[in-house]
């Protein structure tokens, strides 16, 4: 989780937990945002209202510890080394501009120009030729007090279309030309139409400063932190292993932080997480919805409030990795989908919160109507299981466990240690699994390990982490699906198709939803798409992981999930509450 996406495999990584790809169905019975203790509000100035929220006043000055439980490999957000989205939520959503942002209208997310921007960009087709202008906004400056120009977008653009180890090149390898008349214009001409080109320059990469990385290692200077930044924040400090130190742009163009210096302290245990919320050590958690944290949140926990919301942009699957043993065998693919019950498991996770149906589509709530449920097709069916198998030449051995060629059809799961409500999904699965007769194990890794060698090389058979749409577009379709984003030798290994998924003819539709400026032909080549994977099964969509955030109510301001940008993304607003 996915801006290309981004992984989380919550310890998002997610259970939001790293690699990008990052964002974006309908899916059944998903329950809405749901503010828990929000009435507690101790003394001093009268919120006011911000939606369902309420908006407490603050003061000028302070400082506030935010817990984060997982740590990014890098800071190069160009690079595949990125792939964990609490880089996102922590560094790039504080320093690096966007041309557009994720904005709520009404009950959708969608993409609305920054104030990079004068207004939203011309886009034109004519005669199969798209081009798109932008206009900087003159007022927009980096933190050393150099404007913010079209020599900056078009740095950035050429870095990800040009560039080795790029994460995700979706959208920016269909850029035929980029054009700077002027320092405040730029015209992109697209090799083919993209529907989803408000996402350049905005989903996960925004825009970086040329007058200080360009002919330089971009990597070696940005990997480990950097002192420059278009946003609100600059980055004071990044320890390894403790925590990052934020504090204000004193140039920033837009309105300035309240808080004098904000840090994240990696806390990757959510039990001691919750203790140090409890305690006052931290002010605010955006934790993997733990058992035991929805149950405390339920109860309520002195001092915080909190808000859970299931309309989110996280997808967790098991991703299969279709070129490996035994999931190279579409039957076996097939089989695993009827092996489960995965609405046992979800309800076993999030039925507290409402949340009791599978996810049937990989496209996610903030994408409203593109997907299809075509995963609705399958429930546990032993029966199903059987036919399929034996249909392959699988039969069950002694153990009871299928095997052919004297192989037992036995595999890994990759998965991110210290994350209890992720395993608990695994022990569900391993326990349905061997009922079916496949043999699961387990193999705990870590964020930068999963993310930027094991699954880019392959070197896995299924892996459990959430997809994370960063952007409310239609984008992770193609990033996670398309054959040409499998990471290789050819391509710099960049690409978040970590499964090699390559299923015959799905290319084509995929382009289609990338390229289709028809809205109306755009939602039915997506649902074309999903039924497409729902046949071959690449991957075993299990649930949408709701998003909660808590806080102190030592803390005002519009504090509020963005299921796109995440809980972070108007940190800037936030402030010490006026009691």
């Amino acid at each position: 989780m996915v801006r290309s996406p981004r992984l989380s495999v919550s310890t998002k990584s997610s259970a939001r937990g790293a690699g990008r790809p990052v964002h974006r169905a309908a899916l059944a019975a998903v329950a809405g945002a749901l503010l828990l203790g929000a009435a507690a509000c101790s003394g001093g100035a009268s919120p006011s209202s911000n939606g369902d929220h309420e908006v407490v006043p603050v003061r000028e000055g302070g400082e506030i510890v935010i817990g984060a439980e997982q740590e990014p490999d890098c800071a190069d957000w160009l690079s595949t080394c990125s792939g964990s989205i609490w880089g996102n939520y922590m560094m790039w959503s504080a320093t690096v501009p966007t041309a557009f942002n994720a904005r709520q209208d009404g009950d959708d997310w969608v993409p609305k120009p920054s104030d990079l921007l004068t207004g939203e960009p011309t886009d034109e087709l004519v005669d199969g030729k798209q081009t798109i202008t932008y206009s900087i906004n003159p007022d927009a400056t980096w933190s050393d007090g150099q404007p913010i120009t079209s020599a900056d977008f078009k740095y950035t653009a050429l870095q990800v279309r040009d560039g080795k180890d790029i994460l995700d090149r979706s959208g920016y390898d269909k850029i035929a030309a980029i054009e700077t008349p002027d320092d405040r214009t730029v015209v992109l001409t697209m090799a083919t139409p993209y529907a989803s080109w408000r996402a350049l320059f905005s989903n996960g990469f925004g825009v970086l400063p040329a007058h200080l990385l360009e002919g330089k290692d971009r990597d070696a200077l940005m990997k480990d932190g950097y002192d420059w930044s278009g946003g609100p924040w600059v980055i004071e400090n990044w320890t390894r292993g403790t925590s990052v130190t934020l504090v204000p742009n004193d140039n920033y163009w837009g309105a300035k932080p309240h808080l004098d210096k904000v840090t994240f302290q990696f806390i990757t245990d959510t039990s001691a997480a919750f203790q140090a919320l409890k305690s006052g050590q931290v002010d605010a958690l955006y934790p993997s919805p733990q058992l035991d944290a929805l149950s405390q949140i339920e109860a309520g926990i002195p001092g915080t409030r909190s808000q859970v919301d299931a309309k989110t942009g996280n997808l967790e699957a098991v991703w299969l990795n279709n070129a490996a043993f035994p999931f190279d065998s579409p039957a076996v693919r097939k089989a695993a989908m009827y092996a489960i019950d995965r609405k046992a498991i979800v309800a076993r996770l999030f039925g507290s919160v409402g949340v009791d149906e599978p996810a049937q589509s990989f496209f996610t709530p903030i994408l409203g109507g593109f997907g299809d449920r075509a995963f609705a097709a399958y429930s546990l069916d032993l029966d199903e299981v059987d036919e399929l198998m034996t249909g392959d030449g699988w039969a069950k051995d002694s153990g009871g466990f299928w095997a052919k060629g004297g192989k037992r059809a036995a595999f890994a799961v990759e998965t991110l240690a210290g994350n209890k409500r992720r395993d608990l999904t695994l022990q569900i699965l391993q326990t349905q699994f061997a009922d079916a007769g496949f043999e699961m194990s387990i193999h705990n890794t870590t964020p930068s390990e999963l993310f930027a060698k094991t699954a880019p090389n392959g070197d896995f058979q299924a892996a459990l982490y959430t997809l994370i749409d960063t952007f409310p577009e239609p984008l992770n379709l193609s990033s996670t699906f398309l054959s040409a984003n499998a990471p290789s030798e050819a391509n710099g290994f960049s690409g978040i198709n970590f499964g090699r998924v390559d299923v015959d003819g799905l290319d084509a539709v995929l382009e289609q939803i990338d390229s289709e400026t028809d809205a109306s032909a755009r939602v039915a080549a997506s649902k074309k798409a999903d039924q497409m994977l729902a046949d071959a099964v690449p991957a075993i969509p299990l649930d949408v992981v709701p998003n909660v955030l808590l806080w102190s109510e030592r803390l005002g301001g519009p504090i509020s999930i963005n299921p796109s940008e995440g809980p972070f993304w108007n940190l800037e607003e936030w402030g010490i509450a006026q009691h």
